[in-house]
């Protein structure tokens, strides 16, 4: 196997979610019972057929997770660099059709987020623009880098999928994580919801992991945006791919998030509603189906439901995010890419993670750890 796409030509997209929805209770009880789940129990633990089961599960998830990771939750920000973008895509703020202001941050601008970011707490960050190859290049993330990275301890990034070579010249200049979300693993609908743009190449995304991984990169995280198809299916074929990476990049570490789509400027509605209780279902499936990965969520998510996952799985949080360049302190009215939830600042979510006898960890987890 040359990379995970001669994997995922294995795997029929309608075969596999007619496999989830014929799940029974006794799949899911003998998922439950297993000392290590395979990929048929995780379609077990995310079928309709485990709703009764929530409780159970939510139990042995808090259990996994204390034993791996204790009761710290690491904290994280966003820093959007630019919303600008030559993509065409039907639910993002940045989409090129969408007629609005553009931006992308100078150095003298990154640094007064960066004070500000830094006066909040935080130790790491997150890189964030849109798809634009002229502005927002290697050599831009380079300087980009280069300028913050006396300032952190982690420097994650979502831009756009890169090259091997790209990635291979970034490593050095501090980058350590790495996010290239498939959005959805079903391929038509991928292709109505990204008409236009470098980003319409499905195959060239869902190689991006496996790119990342030749460059030898500490951590991949991976995820689909829940709504645009049935989230059960997508949800299978993102722990497929997670499984893949681990065998063949073992080195690497991996993290997992969960998008919900959220109202934009432009507005599309899912496809696909997710209840509250069925998030939990699938955070909690992941869990028993991988004790390793690192599971986040963001401000997308309501305060209460931020709250009450805190004990269930999750293991990295945001705070006190913004989702448009220079929204802490440059250009605070600039477009969002998506409407947050949760506007807590850091130092309360802080407190309540600490509440609830937790700690809030501020920098990487290995780093942290280690000290």
């Amino acid at each position: 196997m040359n990379s995970f796409a001669d994997i995922f030509e294995l795997h029929s997209w309608d075969e596999t979610k007619a496999s989830i929805y014929a799940k029974t209770s006794r799949d899911v009880e003998q998922a439950l019972s297993a000392d290590k789940r395979t990929l048929e129990d995780f379609k077990a633990l995310i079928s309709p057929a485990a709703a009764p089961y929530l409780e159970q599960m939510a139990q042995i998830s808090q259990r996994l997770t204390l034993k791996r990771f204790g009761k710290v939750i690491q904290m994280y920000v966003p820093l959007y660099l630019s919303n600008e973008c030559n993509n065409i895509c039907t639910y993002c703020g940045f989409s090129y059709d969408n007629k609005v202001k553009r931006k992308t941050l100078t150095p003298m601008e990154i640094m007064q987020e960066v004070a500000v970011i830094k006066d909040m707490g935080y130790d790491h960050v997150l890189l964030v623009t849109g798809e634009a190859n002229q502005t927002v290049h290697v050599d831009y993330f380079k300087k980009v880098l280069d300028l913050i990275r006396p300032h952190f301890a982690q420097i994650s990034m979502e831009v756009q999928p890169l090259d091997l070579e790209d990635y291979q010249q970034l490593t050095p200049y501090g980058l350590n994580t790495v996010l290239v979300y498939q959005e959805t693993y079903h391929q038509e609908d991928y292709k109505k919801h990204h008409p236009k743009g470098k980003k319409s190449n499905f195959q060239y995304r869902l190689e991006t992991p496996d790119r990342l991984g030749q460059a030898g990169i500490h951590k991949m995280g991976l995820g689909v945006l829940i709504g645009l198809e049935d989230w059960r299916t997508d949800s299978f074929f993102t722990a497929l791919h997670l499984s893949y990476l681990e065998k063949k990049y073992w080195q690497s570490k991996y993290s997992l998030s969960f998008p919900r789509l959220r109202p934009f400027s432009g507005g599309l509605e899912p496809k696909v509603e997710m209840s509250d209780r069925e998030l939990v279902q699938l955070i909690c499936a992941y869990r028993l189906f991988n004790q390793e990965v690192e599971l986040s969520i963001s401000t997308r998510e309501s305060p209460n439901f931020r709250n009450n996952i805190i004990k269930l799985g999750i293991t990295a949080i945001s705070a006190g995010s913004k989702t448009n360049p220079g929204g802490y302190s440059v250009e605070r009215e600039s477009l969002e890419q998506f409407e947050i939830s949760d506007e807590r600042s850091p130092r309360q979510i802080a407190r309540v993670i600490a509440a609830q006898g937790y700690e809030a960890v501020w920098k990487d987890w290995d780093n942290s750890l280690a000290t």
